[in-house]
């Protein structure tokens, strides 16, 4: 409960809103800072809604880009847009300093918020997952490594979300505060602050300590793997393309590491040591929803495929000298059987050009 005099900032706690007190700062001071902060989140929720829509659209859009770690990154991508909606409620409701929207939009939209923060996380980790089976055991890889089994494993990633933030979804509501504003937030049975240490702790160890910890050890057996057949016959070309697509995943993972670890971080400390500072929360919780825009970003800059197709749908192809959609030479290959399955695998295709009659075809590296 808020004390009648106090002013508010609206800041997110593991994944959920929560009006929060800052009684030494004045009214004009607080309003200024919300509209800021609301900007912020504007910006942060634009580039991240079209970003992630152009991921998810070179995948639906051209048959190439239907691999299955394309299919993983497709539903990474499918969290972090739904995350972004839940920005405007944030916004809303920061400028406001109350939550106008009712008990049942207010359970919908942190149930909504939670489970794809945890499930951007579990695609990563499914991600570095199918990072080890394609460098470590390429061989199994072929089996297992297909566009339907990877849209099982995407189901299997939400439902166990749904799982995890169970708690989020059963005491999720609004609640009145002194000054006659309305606060929506987590209400935990009593004693409060000891049940919420246990979901702080909860939250920390399900969404980013253990996956964190799946995701190291998957790359330092890739690492190993690398080093201990990177002289054998018939490697340095398959490693070149695999290497290319294992940095593009490490980078995406050390994105998130990066942006994620303040905001648990400081609800430990909030929880633990007992001091708040609004400015860091709120700085903690940006850099976190800022990881959902990054994401398009690395693709952009590390895959030669996503790069090609974000300047294919933004008409920018002066900049590449494709006109068509590369051939899909998997599928090709596949039909004419002039060659094996194993020798067009999509991930070991490398980006070149072939020159006919003068013009230039450019084949682009499959992920």
């Amino acid at each position: 409960m808020l004390p009648n005099n106090s002013s508010r900032h609206l800041h997110l706690e593991d994944g959920f809103y929560s009006l929060n007190t800052s009684g030494n700062e004045t009214h004009n001071d607080t309003h200024g800072s919300a509209v800021l902060i609301s900007f912020i989140y504007s910006v942060v929720c634009l580039v991240g809604l079209c970003g992630n829509s152009m991921v998810i659209y070179v995948i639906l859009r051209y048959a190439k880009m239907k691999t299955a770690t394309n299919i993983y990154i497709l539903n990474l991508a499918v969290a972090d847009e739904l995350l972004m909606l839940s920005v405007p409620f944030l916004v809303t409701s920061s400028l406001l300093h109350h939550w106008p929207f009712g008990s049942l939009l207010c359970r919908l939209v942190l149930s909504v918020d939670a489970i794809n923060m945890f499930t951007s996380i579990y695609c990563l980790t499914v991600l570095s997952i199918d990072r080890y089976i394609a460098v470590v055991h390429p061989i199994k890889a072929a089996r297992y490594r297909r566009p339907t089994i990877a849209k099982m494993v995407n189901l299997g990633v939400w439902m166990f979300s749904i799982i995890v933030i169970l708690p989020i979804i059963i005491f999720s509501t609004t609640a009145p505060n002194s000054d006659g504003s309305v606060a929506c937030n987590m209400q935990m049975p009593d004693p409060q602050r000891q049940w919420m240490a246990v979901f702080v702790i909860y939250t920390f160890l399900m969404g980013f300590l253990f996956p964190v910890i799946a995701i190291c050890l998957c790359y330092i057996l890739i690492i190993v793997k690398m080093r201990v057949v990177a002289l054998k016959a018939g490697w340095q070309q398959r490693k070149k393309s695999e290497r290319k697509i294992t940095l593009m995943v490490m980078m995406v993972v050390t994105v998130f590491v990066i942006c994620w670890m303040p905001f648990y971080i400081v609800q430990l400390v909030n929880v633990f040591v007992q001091q708040h500072n609004a400015t860091i929360s709120q700085l903690s919780v940006i850099l976190g929803y800022a990881n959902s825009c990054a994401n398009p970003i690395l693709y952009g800059f590390l895959s030669d495929n996503f790069k090609r197709s974000f300047q294919r749908i933004l008409c920018l192809r002066w900049m590449d000298n494709a006109t068509e959609e590369p051939i899909d030479y998997y599928a090709t290959a596949l039909k004419s059987r002039a060659y094996s399955v194993d020798e067009f695998q999509p991930d070991n295709l490398e980006s070149d050009s072939m020159y006919r009659n003068g013009t230039c075809a450019s084949r682009t590296t499959t992920l």
